[in-house]
């Protein structure tokens, strides 16, 4: 069975890589985009070596959203469109692929994904970690109780990006923070839950674009576990990127750079599941950015086709977000 999809929006930073998966997808024909803002839309008709230029440009949403036969769609506008256009999508009755984060309006995200399970619809959020190699183990190891009970988690995951950038990402309270964050929180709150308590210190240190929160730490507060995350836009590329896990039994550090990944550190207090009591090092598959991407769109099909459940339960996807917006926007 081939599944007709389409793509609204191409702002988002992983539009490009999701139009991509399509085309690579064997079981997707992606019919065509629509692209709201004329301008954008000449500009990627005409780079070069875009896949942009390999599909057809619808000239009004109605083409997709009006279309019975485009039963899924990926989401890809900016992150202050994409709410919006998502929205449109799951009214018409669509499947949708939602690049994160879920928008600031935290009563529309929760009105959205209600109308998801009245039409009984899937909704997959865009966080390709969930397919990463490493935090598929650390996340397996955490939630099954290898590493005992988990006390804390911290994460490092910060960027450097341009001025004008920073300009755009400036119209979200929480900045750099509120761009990244939730790929993190999503590897958190999957293996803590909810958190009891969201602490943000979100700062301008760099003076670039006053209103731009370019320094963020977020500090998550569970029954017996503390989570902490620290998301800057300005360091030094190649940027150091970590991810942390202790339990009463045990560690789990996956090293930086964790994109593609390479090794996690493993420490256990005693051998388990075949792994040996103290420190070893555990090797990863590494997977591209693109084939991540791959595996978001394959797990989507196969869920739509009823051959797996969701990855994640869509309550899930509502504390993600209402966690990042407890973080950035206090609520």
């Amino acid at each position: 069975m081939t599944f007709l999809m389409a793509q609204y929006g191409t702002g988002h930073g992983h539009a490009g890589g999701k139009l991509q998966a399509m085309l690579n997808n064997p079981d997707v024909h992606c019919v065509g985009v629509y692209e709201p803002d004329r301008i954008r839309r000449e500009t990627l008709e005409s780079s070069t070596g875009s896949p942009y230029q390999e599909v057809r440009w619808f000239d009004q949403i109605e083409d997709i959203l009006d279309n019975r036969d485009i039963i899924a769609v990926a989401s890809e506008g900016r992150n202050d469109e994409s709410l919006a256009q998502t929205e449109e999508l799951v009214r018409s009755g669509k499947h949708v692929w939602y690049d994160k984060p879920a928008g600031d309006d935290w009563p529309s995200w929760q009105g959205v994904i209600k109308e998801v399970e009245k039409k009984n619809l899937q909704m997959q959020m865009g966080y390709m970690f969930r397919y990463h190699d490493g935090f598929q183990k650390i996340a397996d190891w955490a939630r099954s109780g290898m590493l005992g009970d988990i006390f804390s988690i911290r994460a490092h995951m910060s960027t450097n990006i341009p001025s004008s950038s920073r300009e755009i990402i400036s119209v979200h309270k929480g900045g750099i923070f509120y761009d990244l964050g939730g790929h993190m929180l999503d590897q958190i709150v999957w293996i803590l839950g909810r958190p009891e308590k969201v602490t943000a210190f979100l700062r301008n240190d760099t003076g670039e674009s006053p209103e731009f929160i370019d320094n963020g730490l977020g500090v998550f507060e569970f029954k017996n576990a503390m989570a902490f995350v620290d998301i800057a836009a300005m360091e030094t590329n190649p940027t150091a990127r970590r991810y942390e896990v202790y339990g009463t039994e045990g560690s789990a550090i996956l090293l930086d750079p964790f994109e593609p990944g390479k090794d996690i550190r493993l420490v256990l207090s005693q051998s388990r599941e075949g792994f040996p009591s103290g420190e070893s090092f555990v090797s990863l598959e590494s997977k591209s950015r693109q084939t991540l991407y791959d595996c978001e769109l394959n797990a989507l099909i196969r869920t739509i086709a009823g051959k797996q459940p969701p990855d994640r339960p869509l309550s899930h996807e509502l504390i993600v977000q209402e966690t990042l917006l407890r973080a950035t926007r206090g609520i």
